[in-house]
């Protein structure tokens, strides 16, 4: 009769569990534990009931209390383990996992269990190991799919996620999750048209979603869709219970949607669309102060000039989206070598404005002394930048379809002394890899003007208008302090012959030509009221702008009019190949500088083209490059420290023919007769400051700021 009923009990217990009803699944099981207290089976399901219900320390006791009472206890063990995973206790989940599994090898689900445990630690060559594993046992399982496919993806190893993401909807088609890791391998891939079609068919499924509306809006913005990216964001905002009142100054309660404001800040700056703009930013401003990851490292660099906010925000983008363990193990010292091994890692080894500033430099680079060896995660454009990066390297590596881990321990493996990376945390950067430890010495350059406020990072390059001595304290890294500007030039680049006429660019044939062909994301609404303001004086003038989209063009006349300009004051030039266009921008008069984001690359086009350049110093290293590269080709009487002094200043150019003439014959006089386009000179101290790193680590030094051709002032 007791086995009757026990039976019984067990039967509607598991039944109850089936439907989701965890409550009469408690039930059913005390029930039967009252007339049989040494049912392992009762106590299981109990401990299951428990879990459904969200009580995971009552979870554990009844699944260590059916544990006892069998001998094969390998489901309960997993079990257990998978409960201490939920409550964040891995050390006993590991240690539940790993018993399951000796009592049962071929245990698939325990496999998948740790699996994730390990995906949670960051050891994600263990994760994958455990996942396929489960899924050599058990090739029918969609949920480890699923798993296999997010830790593929962690890894940039995004074909094989795709194919994993892909099996995971064919066991289950209405996986939401497996939808959209699907759409993040493509994303990952560049296909950005199948990642926007994977993560709407995703939001079919579960329309509430904020992660998977997060990532539809990053698809169609990385296609250029920004007005439907911006609806998407806005979306995702209204599908947050705080997301009404976000502008308030209330954080998000979805952690996936912290960083939905940030997106919606970006896209709107990508077209100028200032809807909200002061609002928004001040509640990213409060939520950055909260410890909140609310938008991206470089996107706040473009929207305030505070080097402390900026640390703030990389600190807080390291600790959330960066694997927290790396299987690698510390790195051991190195015997010396015949040549410095030097490392330099970027997905912008094509024609890109990374590779027109460094090719040189590369090329340039004393072969006696260092071995140059190119790890390149981009495109495989094969025009004409790749083949002169390509062929001045040692070796050059093509790492697309290699994780993180793989890149890194690739460069232990060859000795590599110093590895370079000229990503940062710009678009398609792969910093993992230098959280892995590819090398002794690490340094971050050229690519992202800021702290990457990373333990892992040593080294920022710089020179000393970029980081005073006085703001080292914004920087986690020991500073390099070259001695002319930072920033490397290539002075092989050719200006096409064409010549441009005024008209032709849709200019007007006579008046003063202000331009400024930055990206569209550096002007912000008070850097625009300012060339508005000097419009007005300058009778006749127009400003000459970049158009990075049809929605710039629109907004911007709109913001002009506002502004009592007349918009057709604003003429808009669109993209041409490097040559043509360094030509064609002879044709302006004075190029204005954007704060807090410089011109960067830009600024140097100018320069090399015979433009001179006006900008406004700010506090931060984005705001500080074009005053850098100006005092390198000696001319700081370019440089404003206030924007009162700036629209003085251009004014006063633009009503003073004579004296912008003489800018303009020293600038023509200085272009090869200063150190900023003197790539040879640059390659002597970059190489000198790689030896300086070299030696204090072999010396078994700490990295520590370092001074190439001059004292230091000061330094902490």
């Amino acid at each position: 009769m007791s086995n009757h009923f026990l039976a019984q009990s067990i039967g509607a217990a598991n039944a109850a569990i089936a439907a989701g009803q965890y409550a009469v699944a408690v039930g059913w099981c005390q029930q039967a534990i009252r007339r049989m207290p040494k049912s392992p089976e009762a106590w299981y399901n109990l401990g299951i009931a428990y879990r459904g219900l969200g009580q995971g320390e009552q979870s554990i006791a009844a699944l260590k209390q059916s544990s006892s009472l069998t001998r094969d206890n390998s489901d309960a063990q997993n079990s257990i383990g998978f409960q201490f995973l939920e409550l964040g206790a891995l050390r006993e989940a590991e240690q539940c996992l790993r018993q399951a599994l000796s009592l049962a090898p071929c245990f698939a689900f325990a496999h998948s269990n740790l699996g994730m445990l390990y995906e949670k630690i960051g050891r994600l060559g263990e994760a994958e190991a455990s996942f396929r594993k489960a899924i050599e046992i058990q090739s029918d399982l969609a949920p480890v799919y699923l798993n296999l496919s997010a830790v593929l993806n962690r890894q940039k190893k995004y074909v094989l996620a795709e194919s994993a993401a892909s099996k995971a909807i064919e066991l289950d088609a209405n996986s939401s999750e497996a939808w959209n890791n699907l759409g993040g391998a493509y994303s990952g891939q560049k296909r950005f048209a199948l990642a926007e079609a994977a993560a709407r068919k995703s939001l079919e499924i579960d329309p509430k979603s904020i992660e998977t509306r997060r990532n539809l809006g990053e698809s169609l913005f990385d296609q250029g869709k920004h007005r439907e990216a911006i609806d998407c964001f806005v979306e995702s905002l209204r599908l947050d219970p705080q997301g009404e009142h976000v502008l308030h100054g209330k954080g998000l309660s979805d952690p996936h949607g912290e960083r939905v404001l940030g997106g919606l800040l970006r896209a709107r700056m990508q077209v100028c669309d200032w809807n909200g703009f002061d609002g928004a930013l001040g509640v990213v401003v409060l939520q950055i102060a909260n410890g909140r990851n609310v938008i991206s490292p470089f996107s706040i660099l473009a929207l305030t000039d505070d080097p402390a906010m900026h640390r703030k925000v990389a600190a807080r983008y390291v600790q959330d989206e960066l694997p927290v363990g790396c299987d690698l193990g510390a790195v051991v010292m190195q015997s010396r070598y015949d040549r410095v091994r030097i490392g330099y890692y970027s997905a912008d080894f094509h024609n890109h404005a990374t590779m027109y500033l460094m090719a040189e430099l590369f090329e340039l680079h004393d072969k006696s002394r260092f071995e140059l060896i190119g790890f390149s995660f981009g495109p495989d454009a094969q025009d004409e930048m790749r083949g002169r990066a390509s062929a001045a390297f040692d070796r050059f590596i093509d790492v697309r379809d290699h994780s993180d881990q793989e890149v890194a321990q690739l460069s232990r493996d060859l000795g590599i002394d110093i590895a370079v990376d000229l990503k940062g945390y710009t678009k398609d950067s792969r910093h993992g890899i230098f959280a892995c430890r590819a090398a002794p010495i690490q340094a971050n350059y050229l690519g992202y003007p800021g702290t990457m406020a990373a333990d892992f990072m040593d080294y920022i390059i710089a020179d000393r208008v970029l980081i005073p001595e006085q703001s080292q304290s914004h920087y986690s890294e020991k500073v390099v302090y070259l001695p002319n500007s930072y920033q490397v030039n290539d002075a092989r680049r050719e200006i096409s012959t064409r010549e441009f006429a005024r008209e032709e660019l849709g200019l007007p044939a006579t008046g003063f030509v202000f331009a400024c062909f930055n990206n569209s994301y550096k002007i912000t609404p008070p850097v625009f009221a300012g060339w508005m303001r000097i419009l007005l004086q300058i009778k006749g003038s127009v400003l000459w702008l970049f158009e990075a989209n049809s929605d710039v063009v629109a907004n911007l006349r709109k913001e002009a009019a506002g502004h009592g300009v007349d918009a057709e004051r604003l003429i808009f030039a669109r993209r041409l190949p490097i040559g043509e266009h360094l030509s064609r921008i002879r044709n302006a008069d004075l190029f204005l500088d954007t704060l807090p984001c410089n011109a960067h690359t830009t600024t140097s086009d100018a320069l090399w083209a015979g433009l001179p350049v006006l900008t406004c110093r700010g506090q931060s290293f984005a705001a500080r490059v074009a005053a850098s590269l100006l005092h390198a080709i000696d001319l700081p009487e370019l440089v404003t420290d206030s924007p009162q002094d700036y629209e003085n200043l251009a004014v006063e150019l633009a009503n003073s023919p004579e004296q912008l003439q003489f800018i303009r014959e020293k600038l023509a006089r200085n272009r090869l007769a200063t150190p900023l386009f003197d790539a040879r000179l640059f390659a002597r101290h970059i190489e000198a400051a790689y030896l300086s790193m070299y030696e204090r680590w072999q010396a078994d030094l700490p990295p520590d700021h370092i001074y190439v051709g001059q004292e230091a002032r000061g330094a902490s």
